[in-house]
């Protein structure tokens, strides 16, 4: 197959012989969810719908099956955390002066391990759901049928390379972070202290960290889809992030951000409905004893609020599934654009076929 192969005629005049007509080139191929050509702001997103709709099976399916194992290992972690500090914790909520740090450091030893747990779970079910967007769009790509089996086989070895990727862009974002929280508190302190030159210039210089944050963010964002679809690791990624973001930082920075702005249209069209169904606080019930520990207090909160508690849980959850998948199809087609603008990937894709 040569390498014009599919991409139309070999000149821009493609008349019958002898004649002076022209003939459009033929569309580029488009054997899966998006053409092999350069991609446009519409087909990037018409992609990741598509991919959404034909491979909806693989993405959410484990999309769910992490999340709900890692909210089946929160849940007994929270559980045995309170039952072991179950004694401390009535007794500070039955107290109405000062607590006693007795009762206190249990309880903040075992639900801050909880929590540290709970951060753990995170990292490692997100970097798993990114690491099966990417391992679904190599299919995805070409058409191929794939199944929930064969995008884990794939995606869950690559997932502790996304997440040490995710764990450097923490490290590398982390500075001017905490360069944000420093110059903040000066900024608070100097508002205090009255003096009104160095407010100016420190909040300057706080707004200068944010613009960084973002190009930082925008230049290693396609590192994950090159530890998956590439097999590099961590740094090896961020450095092929770095080199296909290179001269297309801000195309990369405006679509991600209409990728944002579509999660928060959804969100918003979720949410708000359900705003306006919060049932209103019941007056309090003289006839009924006030709680006596925590679990009185809550099965108390739960009187009347159930169904709205399940509703809520459930568009949260739709609208946490739609930004895990989304937004990294999003990251990973636009790396796929990349390399096909810059380095021929879409022959390469055709001779896989």
């Amino acid at each position: 197959m040569s390498d014009s192969s599919g991409w139309g005629p070999s000149g821009p005049y493609a008349g019958p012989p002898g004649g002076w007509g022209w003939t459009p080139p033929p569309p580029p191929p488009k054997p899966g969810v998006i053409p092999l050509a350069p991609l446009g702001v519409d087909t990037v997103f018409g992609g990741a719908f598509a991919t959404m709709r034909r491979y909806a099976g693989p993405l959410f399916g484990l999309a769910i099956l992490a999340y709900v194992a890692l909210g089946a290992l929160l849940a007994g972690a929270g559980t045995v955390a309170y039952f072991s500090v179950r004694d401390h914790a009535d007794a500070l909520y039955a107290t109405h002066g000062d607590p006693l740090w007795s009762d206190v450091r249990p309880v903040l030893l075992a639900f801050g391990t909880v929590w540290a747990l709970a951060l753990v779970g995170l990292l490692a079910a997100g970097a798993f759901v990114q690491a099966s967007c990417a391992a679904t769009l190599h299919d995805a790509v070409l058409g191929r049928r794939t199944t929930l089996r064969q995008v884990w086989r794939r995606s869950w070895p690559r997932t502790p390379s996304v997440l040490g990727v995710w764990l450097l862009l923490g490290l590398v974002v982390l500075v001017p972070t905490l360069l944000f929280v420093a110059l903040f508190v000066s900024f608070v302190l100097a508002v205090v202290s009255g003096t009104v030159l160095p407010v100016g210039i420190l909040f300057l210089l706080a707004m200068l960290t944010v613009p960084l944050t973002v190009w930082l963010y925008v230049l290693f964002g396609f590192a994950p889809a090159a530890a998956v679809l590439e097999s590099a690791r961590p740094v090896q990624a961020l450095r092929r992030s770095v080199r296909l973001v290179k001269g297309a930082w801000w195309r990369t920075f405006g679509i991600l951000l209409l990728g944002g702005m579509t999660v928060l249209i959804v969100s918003l069209a979720i949410g708000l409905p359900l705003s306006f169904a919060m049932p209103r606080p019941q007056p309090y019930d003289m006839s009924h004893p006030p709680p006596t520990d925590m679990a009185d207090a809550f099965a108390n909160s739960l009187h009347g609020m159930g169904g709205y508690m399940v509703l809520s849980m459930a568009g949260n959850l739709i609208t946490q599934m739609f930004a895990m998948v989304f937004l990294p199809l999003i990251a990973t087609l636009l790396y796929i654009d990349q390399r096909i603008r810059r380095e021929g990937l879409a022959d390469v894709l055709l001779r896989a076929m």
